[in-house]
């Protein structure tokens, strides 16, 4: 299959979907944007325009019944997850979901009991883990741990402020006042009242991301421990005994991102910073401080990491994966993880 290039299909081209995706897409090698769906005909057709596709179709359905795809991109609201991925499922090719899973776990398991049925996977869009800085930090990570040169991990601490997540990202977004009608929507979860709900999902919709890496950095399992009352601490506890911290917006920025992560060892660390989610070719910072003890003298490293942003490097994973030379870096089975720890977060924070 590498030797030709990959047909992906585009179920909604919203702003996400163009400004986080589509537009990577089409610059990935070994990728061919082969067609869209888009309710919108304005913003359709204009998209498909610009961005030389040649088919454009008004449902995921139409395009489906006339496309030989190998893979999807559905650019969704996750609360529609349950009504929408089991239904593109059924194409039986690997398909490319914003996160989180699902709004639920129960509709999260609904997906994934469509899944097995399929015989393919789903990559969730935890983009952070395709940052090339990520990916540098994890390696080297693991590297630690492997060869204990500094001690074993002791602490992880996540830091993400509110702040410009857009970076100016959405400033070529097509767009129109076109209305969609008959969208449908999943339920909600049977479990918690509407304000519990209403908790639960803008919990997961902001810091699902760091629930996700925090699993990625320690490369392991961990429950929750303590929920802050006031919502800016969440503390955890890896399955090795690390200790595991996110701090949730003690401050805000209006024009910058300052998301950041300190992955502690015995004798050293490794720090990483992150940008903004729609920032374009800045990647993350990497930092290694090793102090090897007995006297000799502690060194730091800063790589120089190429100029490639996450959510490019996300496309070019994914048409990696397709093509059989990776593994998805986040599949269905593991994002289900992250709605059970968001889950138990929000039971200790509010008792229900």
């Amino acid at each position: 299959m590498s030797d030709r290039k990959i047909r992906i299909g585009f179920v909604g081209v919203g702003g996400m979907g163009q400004s986080a995706h589509l537009k990577n897409y089409v610059l990935t090698p070994g990728c061919e944007v082969a067609a869209i769906s888009e309710p919108r005909q304005q913003v359709r057709e204009k998209v498909a325009a610009r961005y030389g596709i040649a088919k454009n179709y008004s449902t995921a359905e139409e395009m489906l019944a006339n496309e030989k795809l190998d893979g999807l991109v559905a650019s969704q609201p996750f609360t529609r997850h349950g009504v929408l991925v089991p239904e593109i499922l059924k194409a039986r090719v690997p398909v490319f979901t914003e996160k989180p899973l699902a709004g639920s776990i129960e509709v999260g398991q609904e997906i994934l009991s469509a899944l097995e049925k399929s015989g393919t996977w789903h990559m969730l869009g935890y983009h952070k883990r395709s940052d090339p800085a990520t990916m540098y930090a994890k390696a080297e990570i693991d590297k630690l741990k492997a060869s204990g040169e500094i001690g074993k991990m002791k602490y992880v601490r996540i830091l993400m402020p509110a702040g410009d997540w857009i970076a100016g990202g959405f400033s070529d977004l097509i767009n129109s006042d076109e209305e969609v009608e008959g969208m449908k929507w999943d339920p909600p979860a049977k479990d918690m009242d509407e304000k519990t709900y209403k908790s639960y999902t803008d919990f997961v919709n902001y810091y699902i991301h760091q629930v996700n890496l925090m699993r990625h950095l320690l490369g392991e399992r961990y429950r929750v421990t303590y929920a802050d009352p006031s919502g800016v601490v969440f503390a955890g506890q890896a399955d090795s005994g690390v200790a595991c911290v996110i701090e949730m917006t003690p401050y805000e920025t209006t024009i910058d991102w300052q998301e950041s992560a300190l992955i502690g060892f015995e004798r050293g660390y490794v720090k990483l910073k992150l940008p903004a989610p729609l920032a374009s070719n800045r990647p993350g910072r990497v930092e290694i401080f090793k102090d090897p003890g007995k006297g000799a003298v502690p060194q730091t490293t800063i790589p120089q990491l190429p100029s490639v942003h996450a959510m490019r490097q996300q496309a070019a994973n994914f048409v990696k994966a397709i093509q059989g030379e990776m593994k998805p870096l986040c599949e269905a089975a593991e994002a289900m993880e992250d709605l059970k720890v968001a889950r138990e977060y929000i039971r200790l924070r509010f008792g229900k």
